[in-house]
């Protein structure tokens, strides 16, 4: 039936996965398809609590929309899941009527495969350190940490993997206090990038602070108007299109953190490779990029992105774009 659909879809992990906030053993997504003249357009969200989300609201905003809804309504949508996965679904469609790629819509380059950073969940110090040895091949690791103790964690991982280059994300966990007493550390450890230290709100205590690595913003940031708000805080953002409310949206603010001066990275939630193969568009250039959710689920969806020693590769047609 020609129309916007919406479906909740879980694919378990591969194992449990915790940050700061807390832990999971699923990926809840919303797959969002717009059925048209005989063509299905496919995109997805993840609803994501932190941000007041939930699956029921998603499905029913996309499920809200009108059957002829173009791009002026979806974007009317607040940014967010519902948006990104409806705002991805109408390029996949459009990319299909025209028979065409998405990146050839949107006069974007053709796309080639982006090294991607692999994350290590929240756990004990010994547990990390062997998850570190498991995935000490790959050549970023991304560390979630966000408690008062996280020193040891942090020296864990990088035993295990002495030779990778580390990100670590606090995901809001840390005071001013906790960030100052891991500064000496940091440069120590080879750590690259240092996400999130502080809560949204809260951030304004980092002006003045230590840099001695780089600091990114993540939930303080969502949409390109956050970026002036950002200067003399942090060095570089992290673009998702699921906080931005789809390609266009995470394509903008990408553009206007490069334009300040800002650094760029660009992630994800935990999804499957239909969420991540837009946000391979967006991380063409980028500083870095931790598109990795496919990689913490047991299965993903079919013909699903290439992962290799290149990093994650653009999307076959058959899956998006």
């Amino acid at each position: 039936m020609d129309g916007w659909h919406a479906d909740a879809e879980s694919f378990p992990l591969r194992r449990a996965f915790a940050i700061s906030r807390g832990a999971r053993a699923e990926a809840v997504v919303v797959t969002a398809r717009l059925c048209r003249d005989g063509l299905e357009g496919r995109g997805e969200g993840v609803p994501y609590a932190r941000y007041g989300e939930t699956v029921a609201g998603v499905l029913a905003q996309v499920a809200a929309l009108p059957p002829d809804a173009d791009e002026e309504a979806v974007a009317a949508l607040p940014p967010g899941a519902a948006r990104n996965a409806a705002d991805c679904a109408l390029l996949d469609w459009r990319a299909k009527r025209a028979s065409v790629r998405a990146w050839d819509l949107l006069g974007l380059p053709a796309p080639g495969p982006v090294p991607t950073a692999f994350t290590l969940s929240l756990d004990e110090p010994s547990a990390m350190e062997g998850r570190a040895r498991e995935e000490a091949h790959r050549p970023i690791l991304k560390v979630k940490l966000g408690t008062p103790a996280d020193l040891p964690r942090l020296e864990a991982v990088r035993r295990g993997a002495p030779r990778a280059r580390l990100l670590v994300d606090a995901n809001e966990g840390w005071t001013a206090d906790d960030y100052l007493a891991l500064c000496p550390h940091l440069l120590r450890l080879g750590v690259a990038l240092v996400e999130q230290p502080l809560p949204e709100g809260e951030d304004e205590a980092l002006r003045g602070l230590p840099r001695p690595v780089p600091l990114c913003a993540d939930e303080s940031v969502h949409v390109a108007a956050d970026v002036p708000r950002l200067l003399g805080l942090y060095d570089s953002v992290n673009v998702k299109l699921d906080k931005a409310g789809g390609l266009g949206a995470a394509l903008a603010l990408r553009d206007a953190a490069r334009a300040a001066g800002l650094s760029v990275m660009v992630g994800c939630m935990v999804g499957t490779s239909l969420a991540m193969a837009p946000a391979v568009l967006v991380a063409q250039g980028a500083a870095l990029a931790d598109l990795d959710g496919p990689l913490l689920l047991a299965q993903d969806r079919p013909r699903p992105l290439l992962y290799d020693e290149r990093g994650v590769h653009p999307p076959e047609r058959e899956l998006w774009g």
